[in-house]
Order: C-alpha cells, then structure tokens, then sequence
C-alpha cells in the first residue's frame, strides 16, 4: 500500500514538473520580441475600402483614442520602430486575429520604400503559422526598417487584436514549438477520446460518452483556432474558421460541464445545484451560436460577459465537485484533479491578460494544454474507477461463490452437505452414464451414536464425527465424491467400481472407521459404523441409488452392525436395472 502511494505521488509530481516545464518553454515572449497594441505603439487611421495601399502617405495617424467607423471600411495601423539593430537578419510580424476580409501589411525603411505583402479571408497562401497565427516576415534589404503598417478592411474588433514583431530567426524557432506542441495537445487529445468512447461502449456509463464528446469537440476547436486545417481546407482561412472556434468553445464548455456534473451520483447532489449547473453550461453552448455569426458590436463586450458566465460555471462545477466528495462521493475525489487545472486556467484567463505569452497562443494554447491534462486525468481517473469497481465486482461474486459453496458444505465437518452431493454426483452419473459404466453408493452410518451423545456429551459426538469424516475424506476425488448426508449419516458415490473391488472398498472403509482413536474423548470405547452398498448397471439417477443403499445399510443394521451389505442390481435385456435386488452381506 505504502509502496502504491509513493508511486502515485511520484507520478503526481512528474506531471507537475512536465506542466511547469511546459509553462516555462512557452510562457515568456522573447526578450527580442515588441507586442503591438493601440496606442502602444500603434497609431491609427481610417479609411474607405476602395483606397490603395499606396495611399500611405496621405493618413493621418493618430496616435490616441480608439478608433472608429472601421468596420465598413479600413482600419491602419502604423507603428514607428526605428533603426532595429537586432533585426540586422530581418524581422517577423506576427497577427494573431483574423476577423477581417483583406490584411496588407506593409515594411517601411530607411530609403522611404514601403514593401507590401496581402492575405485575405479564404486565401492566407504561405502565411499562416500554427498557433492561430499569420506570419510577414520583411524582405531582404540592406535599409534597415523604419515602420510597419498593417491594413485590416471590414475588421471585426480592434480590441481584441493581437500583433508582435520579432527577430525572423526566432518567428521559425517559435513556429516549430509551436506546431509540435499543439500537434502534441491534439493528438493526446485524440487518444484519450478514442479510450473514452471505447470504455463507455464497453461499460455503458453515460459521463464517458461526455466525456468522449468533449475530447472531439476540443480536437476539432484546436485545429481550427491552430489553423492546421488549413493544410487540408485552405478556404476556410479567416473568419469562418474564427467563427466555428468561437462556437466550438462555447460548445466545449457545455459539454464539459456534463461531463463533470454527470460523472458524480445524483444521490450525493441537490437537484437544484445539479440542475443549475446543467442549465448554465447549456446556456454558454447555446451562447455560442449568436457570438459565432456576429460580425458587428462590440465582441469585446460580448466576451467580457461570456468570459463572466464562464466563472460561475466553473464555481457551479467546483461546488458540486466539492458538495458530492464531503458526501463521499468516490467519483467528485477522483475527478477533482483533473478539474483542478482547466478550472484555474479558465479563471486566470478571463481575469489576467496572457494574451502576449505562450509565444503568442495565449489564452487559447493555455486552455488547450490544460485540456490535454484535464482529458489525460480524466482516462486514468476513470480506469481506475473502473479498475475499482472491477475489483469490487469480482469481490462480491466471489463472495457469492463462497457463500454457495458454504450453503453446500457441512458446517461441522466441511464435508458436502446432502444438497451440494446430489450437486456433485449428477455429472458423474452423467458420465457413467455415457461411457456404460457401473455406479455405487456407499451409506455409513455410525452404530450407537444416540448413546454417545448421551454418555459423553454432544461435544464428544462433534469429535468423533469430525474424526470420522476426516478419514473417510481421504477417498474424495474425480471418480468418487464424499458427504455428510445428515446426523451420523455418511455418503460416498464412486463409479467404475464393481464386484469384488467394490466390496474390499468398502470393507476399507468400515475398518479404517474402526480404528480411530478417539481415546481423548471417550476412552477406549471403540466406535464401529455398518455400510450399506448399492451397486447398479447401468447407472441410475440418485434417488434410484440412495432407496437401494437404504435398504442395504438397514439390513446391515438388522444383522448386527459394524459389517456391510452389497445390493446388487443386475441389467435387464433393455440395459435399465432390474426391479428384483439381490443383497450380500460381509459379517465383520
């Protein structure tokens, strides 16, 4: 047990070193990098759509407020770098949002030319990065670069546009990270959903199959927001893709939120906690439909009160996750782990801008790290419970197997009882049965036990009909089967035994009874028992067997006790026993 924990908490602990490393790698932007805001260093005019780009020279920047009535026409944005000497190789701009119909952004040096390049909505060519990102790097001049300017037409929301300027060399080195850690994300992502679907296929639990639902609607919502469908579908670049992540978050909330609530015992739960916690993640999914389709208002707004309903989804989860563990739910502790993270992640990010970290993934590399952790947990979480439960199960059957087996054992001798013999001797008549083979019930019943008890107490009758079915449990085995049929009534049935054989088996039998030394209870009192044989070809059922035994053991009685009697009943011409007995007793 000591050594189970250990391994966990060293597993724990290896997954906290790999988160953190995680967050170091891809927390902090380059020293190199400038993040690129209104105001900061952005200037920013507007203009009509049909103006060229050429038409530069003739905006007037401004370089305070916010800007207006861009959304039908041209929003430009124009910052002064001066004379970069650390982009003596050439530098990147990186543009993290992509609302908006036509972007040209344009390099502006030293010798007053300005260099443009353009992508627009459903054609991003050679632009576009993993990482929700597009990508303009500055062509190769010996002017060092003076000013960027960047052309949005019919952008969605300045606000929550996001742009930084860096080295080339390292726009390539964070496009690689990137790339290999959201391919990461998604494919364990996709690993744990097929695992999910399969589990809950297999043991038909409803939380699974949210479970599993999640996962998918995080892969899909991750490649469209890393614009790695782009290799496969390069006409959704832009705001249709924008728009199904936006819907797909949305979606994703929903369906997590049923994941948690549904994972925990209605039993440990308030039905209204439970169903307000349903009701509000439903609501966020369903907020998703008319955020997606926006184009116009203010989605910064819109955000803030969507990001506001996300919180208090969050708490309604962690207060049923919280409620239904002190109740003692097994399924809210083992959950609440892989709860733990996406929950802080969420909260972090609508109260904390991150946007410019994470090499510029932000908020969104931020959740979908924490849902590769969430859905990881959540498949070992589950095949432990299961494993647990599994556990339990096989306990309780084998309970039940044990407690059949004690409702045909004896409780004094633990030899079977009457019910667990006819159980055993059935398939061994059966068996004798179809290979023509002889049957023969021995009945032993032990002379004068009455007095035994009488003389010398119903303990001293225990002992010796404990050590009387200890030695006749010697001849147990796959041809011959042992009981205690009741009171100082023994029974063996064995087949494939016949004539003289048949009789020195029993003869040993009411000898070895004989010798017992039961001195420690009653002296030297010897304790004798009369056998009674039946011997029947072919093998009848028991009852047949039992009535022709009887009869043998009362005429052994009769004779005198201590010796055996044979009934022997021959086949008739059709093979089936013949009704008139021939008995043969053995004096002792």
């Amino acid at each position: 047990m000591i050594g189970a924990q250990e391994h966990r908490g060293r597993g724990r602990a290896s997954w906290a070193l790999v988160l953190l490393w995680l967050v170091a790698a891809v927390w902090a932007v380059p020293a190199a990098a400038t993040p690129l805001h209104i105001n900061a260093p952005l200037c920013h005019a507007v203009g009509p759509l049909a103006a060229p780009d050429d038409a530069l020279s003739a905006l007037r920047f401004s370089c305070s407020g916010e800007p207006t009535g861009y959304r039908d026409g041209s929003l430009w944005l124009r910052a002064d770098v001066g004379n970069r000497s650390e982009d003596r190789n050439g530098a990147a701009l990186m543009v993290h949002f992509s609302r908006f119909d036509r972007l040209a952004v344009g390099f502006t040096y030293a010798d007053g030319q300005t260099r443009w390049q353009t992508v627009r909505r459903g054609d991003y060519g050679a632009h576009w990065r993993v990482g929700g990102q597009i990508l303009f790097e500055t062509p190769a001049r010996v002017a060092p670069l003076t000013a960027v300017t960047m052309r949005f037409d019919r952008l969605a929301d300045h606000s929550l546009l996001r742009a930084r300027l860096i080295p080339k060399e390292n726009a390539s080195l964070q496009a690689a990270g990137m790339a290999a850690l959201v391919g990461a994300s998604l494919t364990l992502l996709l690993v744990s959903g097929i695992y999910s679907l399969s589990l809950a296929v297999a043991v038909r639990r409803q939380y699974l199959l949210w479970q599993a639902a999640w996962s998918g609607v995080m892969i899909v919502w991750g490649a469209l927001w890393s614009q790695i469908h782009l290799v496969i579908f390069p006409a959704m670049a832009g705001t249709v893709s924008a728009q199904a992540s936006t819907l797909l978050a949305c979606l994703a909330i929903g369906v997590a939120t049923a994941s948690a609530v549904t994972a925990i015992d209605a039993r440990h739960l308030p039905h209204a906690l439970r169903r307000g916690t349903l009701a509000l993640g439903l609501a966020i999914a369903v907020a998703g439909v008319p955020l997606a389709l926006l184009r116009t208002g203010n989605l910064q707004m819109l955000g803030n009160l969507l990001g506001i309903a996300v919180i208090l989804d969050l708490i309604a989860v962690a207060l049923c996750i919280g409620w239904s563990w002190r109740k003692g739910s097994v399924e809210a502790r083992d959950f609440a782990l892989a709860w733990c993270l996406p929950m802080a992640t969420l909260a972090i990010i609508h109260l904390v801008d991150v946007e410019d970290g994470f090499w510029g993934g932000g908020s969104k590399l931020a959740v979908l790290v924490a849902a590769t952790w969430q859905a990881l947990w959540l498949s070992a979480a589950s095949t432990r419970r299961l494993a647990h439960l599994r556990v339990e199960r096989d306990d309780a059957l084998a309970a039940e197997a044990q407690a059949n087996e004690l409702a045909r054992r004896d409780p004094l001798t633990g030899l079977l009882n009457r019910r667990g013999f006819v159980d055993a001797v059935t398939p061994l008549l059966d068996h004798a049965r179809e290979g023509a083979l002889p049957a023969a019930l021995l009945l032993v019943d032990v002379d004068r036990f009455k007095s035994i008890n009488d003389i010398y107490g119903h303990e001293a009758g225990d002992a010796v009909l404990c050590r009387i079915a200890e030695r006749i449990a010697r001849w147990e085995g796959t041809m011959c089967s042992v009981a205690r049929l009741g009171g100082e009534e023994f029974g063996l049935l064995t087949i494939g035994m016949e004539g003289i054989m048949l009789d020195r088996f029993a003869e040993s039998i009411r000898r070895e009874i004989a010798l017992c030394d039961h001195s420690d209870t009653m002296g030297d009192r010897p304790v004798t028992a009369s056998v009674g044989v039946a011997e029947v070809r072919p093998a009848p059922d028991f009852q047949y067997l039992y009535r022709i035994a009887d009869e043998a053991l009362y005429d052994a009685k009769r004779a005198g006790r201590n010796r055996i009697n044979v009934q022997r009943v021959p086949p008739r011409g059709d093979g089936a026993p013949d009704a008139g007995d021939r008995g043969i007793a053995y004096p002792a």
